[in-house]
């Protein structure tokens, strides 16, 4: 390692830097280097390089390097600290003392090398953004295939667009440990047309009170006679299906007229959607069996509701079971499709307020989120707000830009402005689940992709 034309850093909290004159320096936001002063080696991050003459670099202490070794625990003051750049050796330590143990890509910092992912930290919960041809459903396999291969947390995909119904697949060149790994691992993929244990199905009658009215859109005061009327039908209904509601409402009905209710049933034509379990394996049988993962194919139903009431049934399944502390994580592509503030029938509103508690509450309990997205203004603040962990592609959007840096202080300023310029595939990873804060282009995926883009025929 060489002393970076011999500049000289100051710390006067021992957690931050100032190195004052960076004249000729080719470090930037996001470089990793060490500072030796008062006798010890300290690894820092280059947070900041202004544009001003003499160029000023500001950045932070990250821990104190021994022999192959960093103990992040302890940074010190000092007045004057010489600057190195850092060897792919300083890296592996960092990877080692951090736990980062899942490659998804490689460094586009110097001294460049495997960029890797901390899974222990995935029991934060994560928000996953980049606009459209960002790369961001592939770079998200990635990461995906890397949590599957490598832990034994199950990991249950909300999967609108089938973009991961191919997980349980490896395409034909895919060799190693991890490729190995995923072939070995129990992936279930759950279709609206499947067969058998493979359809994705939803259970009326274990749904609870609220989101059964959800269903029905039942305000507890404007509907408070058909309201009312289910609440009493709920030890019938213990014994049979949602088509079997008619019948009884029907038998305890005086006089020839329909129920309420029952009217209101059938002109919704709840009864004909195609999600209703019956006799049939639901959904929060299939991930109470804790496979390794779960890919819910919601984009398969003909209507959105059907898509709400999977998603209903199984989170409020989870959150009900959550004193039983059995970790999972919940990835839910185009988040904006359950978690838009802009939601107002009851079943979508029951859906987000859900994720919003899981988001809020959730974590003590093993519910951790993982939310992917095009921009952060589609997805409830109270959601983004309980976030630890961020990836972030390409963005262009200034005010989108601006959003997540007032949500996510602890990714540098200066490397949230270099999103508008990533090229497909790379990406920002910036919280608890990364050493550092780092620009990374992402590995290729193991397994096929199931949405990939649409081409332009030509002549």
């Amino acid at each position: 390692m060489d002393a970076v034309n011999t500049l000289t850093a100051r710390s006067d909290d021992g957690r931050s830097f100032l190195v004052a004159d960076a004249s000729g320096s080719s470090l930037v936001a996001g470089s990793l280097v060490i500072i030796t002063g008062t006798g010890e080696r300290q690894l820092a991050l280059v947070e900041e390089r202004s544009e001003t003459i003499p160029a000023r670099l500001r950045g932070r202490l990250i821990g104190i390097l021994g022999e192959g070794a960093l103990d992040t625990a302890r940074s010190h003051a000092f007045e004057a600290g010489t600057v190195e750049e850092v060897d792919a050796a300083t890296i592996d330590v960092l990877h080692t003392t951090t736990g980062a143990l899942l490659e998804v890509g490689r460094n586009l910092t110097e001294p460049g090398g495997p960029a890797k992912l901390l899974p222990r930290r995935f029991n934060r919960h994560t928000f996953w953004c980049g606009q459209s041809g960002s790369g961001k459903t592939y770079a998200l396999g990635v990461v995906l295939e890397q949590l599957i291969a490598h832990t034994a947390l199950p990991v249950v995909i909300f999967d609108p667009n089938s973009d991961f119904v191919r997980l349980g697949e490896l395409n034909p060149d895919s060799t190693g440990p991890t490729a190995e790994a995923l072939a070995a691992r129990d992936i279930r993929v759950l279709r609206a047309r499947g067969q058998g244990e493979h359809r994705l199905r939803a259970r009326f009658l274990d749904m609870n009170r609220s989101s059964k009215a959800a269903v029905l859109r039942l305000d507890p005061v404007a509907d408070r006679d058909e309201y009312n009327s289910l609440i009493h039908m709920q030890e019938l209904l213990r014994a049979g299906e949602l088509d079997q509601l008619i019948p009884m409402l029907e038998a305890a009905q005086v006089g020839g007229d329909q129920h309420p209710l029952a009217e209101r049933i059938e002109n919704l034509g709840v009864l004909d959607w195609e999600v209703w379990a019956g006799g049939e394996t639901a959904v929060t049988d299939v991930v109470a069996e804790r496979p390794d993962a779960t890919v819910l194919d919601l984009g398969g139903f003909s209507t959105p509701e059907q898509q709400l009431v999977v998603a209903l049934s199984l989170l409020d399944d989870l959150w009900e079971r959550r004193e039983e502390r059995r970790p999972v994580l919940l990835v839910i592509d185009e988040a904006h499709n359950l978690c838009s503030p802009q939601l107002d029938s009851p079943l979508a509103v029951a859906v987000r307020d859900r994720i919003v508690q899981i988001a809020a509450e959730g974590r003590k309990f093993g519910l951790w989120l993982l939310l992917s997205t095009q921009r952060p203004s589609k997805v409830h603040p109270g959601i983004i707000s309980q976030c630890d962990n961020l990836a972030l592609m390409k963005m262009t959007s200034p005010v989108d830009l601006e959003e997540l840096g007032t949500y996510f202080g602890y990714a540098p300023v200066a490397l949230l402005a270099r999103s508008p310029w990533f090229r497909q595939g790379e990406a920002l990873f910036a919280g608890g689940f990364v050493p550092t804060p780092s620009l990374v282009k992402v590995n290729a995926r193991l397994t096929p992709e199931g949405g990939s883009d649409v081409g332009v025929p030509l002549r």
